[in-house]
């Protein structure tokens, strides 16, 4: 990859320019020179139409209206980190520009946090570089963590601008798909109609949590009247207890869509992955998590069933997870358990495990919501201190021992990100 050179420019006067040009020993020479060939110089290392957008408070929200995909690099001119990646993101930028002219398709933007300090505390930004991905104006949940190099870029926004849509030609397809997924299926008249626009819109922005699926014509006419489309969810059978449900309102109203969409395609409980752990615990809220066998999946409706019974009203103040404890055997370990002693359930508050001491007591009404209330009286913890509390006068407390948090280790860094030398 060519290196670019900085070009410093000081005016000591109007009509006499003078250029300082670094070596690369950090010397330099100064050089008087006519305008023109400093118009040329700064041209040359400067291309207006090269590189990432630059957005600024003038630009962003107009910028990210009229595109259905911006993907930012959140900088800062301080960061070292920021300047070793600005060079790479810069020259993805190129080629993704090249790759996809249209307008209105794809940007790869950039913001000075520094000097854009609305825009940054608009998104959240604590660390840098951060790079968030804003579709159809809508920032995604999951920030970008993967590889930081030219191809892995360009292949990323390669994949994000991919049709979210899957077609079927005939209805029996539908029998076909994963039965543990979230679905949600349009059957529209015909392509071009505005309403499946929208559709395909919020399906770009929720492609990370469902599946979607389209109709058109022949495919779809016998589920729906001719010229109204409907959209239905099909829920994740073998893990969850919700039921199927078509969409009530208007197809026509993109926000309305959105959230119910959003609504179904998110779920109460998730599966916690390695891929996906990083930007659950840096939501910051304490984790309620089923360790379960690969094929257990009954333990994973029972759970469901509970928590959506009896802990609804606690969903903003904890995660509700699951965990494949074959992948996750170290917190299981860290529990003195083993994949023998599955399922099991157990509170990750980032300070300490916690273990729910008997799995079947989860179908005792109201057991587990009181583990949870347990967590936030702080009794988990005083009992970490001087024993379980009791009624019994006399009882010897002895101190319990949870062992450290596995999970907060997982979390980002609270400052920066760091770029591997392997990806330069």
């Amino acid at each position: 990859m060519p290196k670019r050179n900085k070009v410093i420019i000081t005016l000591v006067m109007c009509w006499k320019p003078v250029v300082y040009l670094p070596n690369i020993y950090g010397a330099g020479l100064f050089l008087n020179l006519p305008l023109y060939l400093l118009i040329i110089i700064c041209s040359f290392n400067n291309p207006i139409d090269s590189g990432a957008v630059q957005l600024t408070q003038q630009n962003f929200d107009m910028t990210l209206a009229s595109n259905e995909l911006v993907f930012v690099n959140f900088y800062a001119d301080w960061c070292r980190f920021s300047n070793i990646l600005m060079p790479i993101f810069d020259e993805a930028a190129e080629n993704v520009a090249k790759e996809f002219p249209e307008a209105g398709k794809v940007v790869m933007a950039k913001v000075d946090c520094d000097k854009e300090s609305s825009i940054a505390t608009r998104f959240h930004i604590t660390k840098y570089p951060t790079l968030k991905v804003i579709r159809n104006g809508q920032p995604a949940k999951k920030e970008y963590r993967g590889q930081r190099s030219v191809e892995a870029f360009t292949s990323f926004v390669k994949r994000q601008i991919e049709d979210p849509v899957k077609e079927f030609k005939h209805i029996s397809e539908l029998g076909k798909l994963e039965s543990d997924k979230r679905i949600i299926i349009g059957y529209f008249d015909r392509r071009d109609q505005p309403e499946y626009s929208i559709f395909r819109r919020v399906a770009m922005n929720l492609k990370d949590d469902c599946q979607f699926h389209v109709g058109f014509d022949e495919a779809s006419r016998q589920m729906h009247p001719p010229g109204e489309p409907i959209v239905v969810f099909r829920a994740d059978k073998e893990r969850s207890v919700e039921a199927d449900e078509t969409y009530p309102g208007s197809l026509k109203n993109f926000d309305e869509l959105h959230i119910w969409a959003t609504d179904k395609c998110v779920p109460l409980i998730r599966e916690i992955t390695f891929e996906n752990a990083e930007e659950l615990t840096e939501e910051g809220l304490p984790f309620l998590i089923l360790f379960h066998s690969p094929e257990d999946k009954e333990s994973i409706k029972k759970y469901n069933e509970v928590v959506n019974k009896d802990l609804l009203s606690e969903k903003q103040a904890i995660n509700f997870l699951t965990a494949d404890g074959n992948k996750f055997a170290h917190p299981l370990h860290h529990l003195g358990k083993s994949e023998k002693d599955l399922p099991l359930i157990a509170i990750d508050s980032f300070r300490h495990m916690y273990m729910f001491p008997n799995f079947k007591d989860m179908e005792i009404p109201g057991k587990l919501k009181q583990f949870v209330k347990d967590l936030y009286s702080g009794k988990l913890h005083r009992e970490f201190h001087y024993g379980p509390d009791s009624d019994d006068q006399g009882t010897d407390k002895q101190p319990t021992k949870p062992p450290e948090s596995t999970f907060k280790k997982l979390a980002p860094s609270k400052n920066r990100y760091t770029l591997l030398r392997d990806e330069l």
